[in-house]
């Protein structure tokens, strides 16, 4: 549809052209609101009428005659008040979307584009609104990839910030234990680490002067030497790993983790500071409680609320905020800085997939190149917005304001969980919490639910939904259908959801085969497999035969309401590839979602109204047979964006 639709835009431009010497800015070609109003529609002429003067159905009739012969568009007729309504030819439409879906992905071309996300602390084990960021983050990769894009999708690690150097005072100050002991420590280290951050929570709260240590242990990590950082450097990585472990629950990966720690050891702080120092973007302060700290000025309506109107970059004591580190850090993403790291293989993944690391080693060579993206994607939830803002504030003012307009925060609102769903997992609710339509997580406040458990309670609940409907699968079977369908209800919740939407999640609503829900599209799909299964066995024709007379279809339709009803199902399902354009445009994936949704009642209806295995008329059954290749094909190809498998059965 994209392709038929960009070639009418360019005819009736030249048509605009030839008859009256101008053009709209816009051309625009649309879907009609109503069937039986053209399969395409423009409403070009009513933006002529009020340059020439004249009845907009006039100008449309004019168009609608002189529209030459275009493949793909059976006529064109004027409408209504004055829209060109254009028909399109229902077999080249079959055929052309049978050749896309037959086709094989496009290599990828073009600059890089980075996608940033999950980015957990490595000081204790993900939570459930990790889950959500790298849901969409990972989304967005795919579809970008869907698109032609060339994607490198960086994890990055935070090991010299505040939360490490937490759990290195809990576990060396507060329990009185050596940091080396922490490696003999066996179990989910990120588990354990949980329930430690917790404590030394409370024991700062107990006595808030022990926040004091956090200085001299920062400057340590920062300093990368002696044991402080070396504990903290096994420590973190033993932790990520199993963050690695808890995403890939959720089919999610990556190309290559930064380390923090890598950025200051390979001086890219020092290169970015030296940067914004000559440009005059930083100053030093010589008085005042900030005395001796270096902080950049801040100006614009994201930075109102900023009491001095400044930053701190560089503390007093000579450790880099944050945002001074993603400052180096974007600068490097965008190929600005004349520094790079060395890299390593952190795991590789049963199919071959490597993931790299940064490290301070010797490194691997030859490595893929990474950095130097033409466009980055931060994917950071909404309460990070400041801190995004002032690094894009960074880039211009060292002057590369291309790379600042073209430093995007996908940002999305937290997740929460319905008052039932929390008491599911355990959490201890009062009266009053229980009244509310969703409860906030809060580590700090005893609210949190590791990513872990979450995922944990959700296939429980699946294997129990499973057992139900096939008693006689084996445990094994059982429990990995089981994981497919949870894996679907997750992903499917945590994109359906505008970005902008704080989500409650709800294991019930999450996991119901009827709905708006992943198991609900794996069903649809899998209907359509036992569609050609039953045919095969049978002696009918079989996805093999359904593919070769998608190509090669005149695509007959049944006389009267029957025939709009078939010319919808292959419209809608025709629609994913623009769709796919718009949610990557917009950011916002529910798009992808709603469209397969939409696609997924629209077969549903169809399958209960007209069948296709004893449907009668050899004709009628071969296009319904079509149909069902094409909506099976297009569906496969939604949920693979979503990150969501098809099971064998439901």
């Amino acid at each position: 549809m994209e392709a038929i639709k960009q070639e009418i835009e360019l005819v009736l431009r030249r048509l605009l052209a030839e008859r009256y010497s101008e053009a709209p800015e816009r051309v625009a070609v649309e879907y009609p609101p109503r069937p039986g109003m053209g399969d395409l529609a423009s409403p070009v002429a009513f933006e002529l009428a009020r340059r020439l003067r004249r009845a907009p159905r006039a100008i449309a009739q004019e168009l609608a005659a002189a529209f030459p012969a275009l493949a793909g568009v059976a006529r064109v007729e004027a409408g209504g008040a004055g829209y060109l309504n254009l028909y399109l030819d229902r077999g080249a439409a079959a055929r052309g979307l049978a050749r896309e879906l037959s086709a094989p992905p496009p290599a990828p071309s073009g600059d890089t584009i980075l996608v940033e996300h999950t980015n957990i602390n490595p000081n204790k084990a993900a939570h459930i609104g990790h889950l959500r960021n790298a849901v969409l983050g990972d989304g967005l990769a795919r579809a970008l990839r869907f698109l032609g894009h060339r994607v490198e999708v960086q994890n990055y690690i935070d090991d010299t910030g505040v939360q490490v150097a937490d759990v290195l005072i809990g576990w060396s100050e507060m329990r009185q234990r050596p940091l080396a002991e922490s490696r003999a420590f066996e179990g989910r280290i990120d588990h354990h680490l949980w329930d430690l951050y917790a404590q030394v929570t409370e024991w700062y709260a107990q006595d808030p002067s022990r926040r004091d240590l956090r200085a001299a242990y920062l400057k340590k990590l920062e300093e990368g030497t002696g044991e402080v950082a070396r504990e903290a450097a096994h420590l973190t990585r033993r932790v990520v790993r199993r963050h690695l472990e808890t995403m890939a629950r959720i089919d999610v990966r990556y190309d290559l983790l930064p380390w923090e720690s890598d950025i200051l050891a390979f001086r890219f702080w020092e290169s970015a500071f030296d940067l914004l120092r000559e440009r005059g973007a930083v100053k030093r302060l010589e008085s005042g409680e900030r005395a001796g700290c270096w902080v950049m000025a801040l100006e614009g309506p994201a930075f109102e609320s900023l009491k001095e109107g400044e930053k701190i970059i560089v503390r007093s004591n000579g450790t880099v905020t944050y945002v001074g580190k993603d400052i180096a850090y974007q600068l490097w993403k965008f190929g600005l800085l004349a520094r790079d790291f060395r890299y390593e293989v952190f795991l590789q993944d049963p199919d071959g997939h490597r993931v790299w690391s940064t490290t301070r080693g010797p490194g691997v060579d030859p490595h893929p190149r990474f950095g130097g993206a033409a466009r980055v994607y931060n994917v950071i939830d909404v309460r990070q917005a400041y801190l995004q803002a002032i690094v894009v504030e960074g880039l211009k003012a060292l002057g590369h304001a291309g790379q600042a307009e073209r430093s995007v925060h996908f940002s999305y609102e937290m997740v929460a969980l319905t008052p039932k769903s929390a008491a599911t997992l355990g959490l201890s609710l009062s009266d009053e919490e229980r009244s509310r339509p969703y409860i906030e997580m809060s580590g700090r406040r005893g609210l949190g639910v590791k990513a872990d458990d979450l995922l944990d309670a959700l296939e429980r609940q699946a294997l129990a939904e499973v057992q139900a409907r096939h008693p006689h699968l084996g445990a094994g079977e059982a429990a990995a259908l089981a994981r497919l369908i949870s894996n679907g209800a997750l992903r499917y919740f945590m994109i359906k959801y505008t970005r902008n939407k704080v989500l409650a999640f709800d294991f019930d609503e999450a996991l119901a085969f009827e709905g708006e829900t992943g198991p609900y599209l794996q069903y649809a799909v899998v209907r359509a497999n036992s569609i050609f299964e039953k045919q095969a066995a049978s002696g009918g024709p079989d996805e093999a035969q359904a593919a070769r007379w998608a190509l090669e279809a005149d695509f007959d339709l049944p006389p009267g309401e029957a025939a709009e009803e078939h010319w919808t199902l292959l419209m809608e399902a025709a629609r994913f590839r623009e769709t796919v354009a718009q949610a990557v445009e917009t950011l916002e994936l529910s798009h992808i979602a709603k469209f397969a949704f939409g696609l997924a009642q629209r077969f549903n209806t169809f399958y209960h109204k007209y069948p296709v295995i004893k449907e009668p008329d050899a004709r009628w059954k071969r296009a319904r047979v079509v149909l069902t290749y094409l909506f099976r094909s297009q569906m496969r190809r939604a949920l693979e964006l979503m990150g969501i498998a098809v099971p064998p059965r439901m």
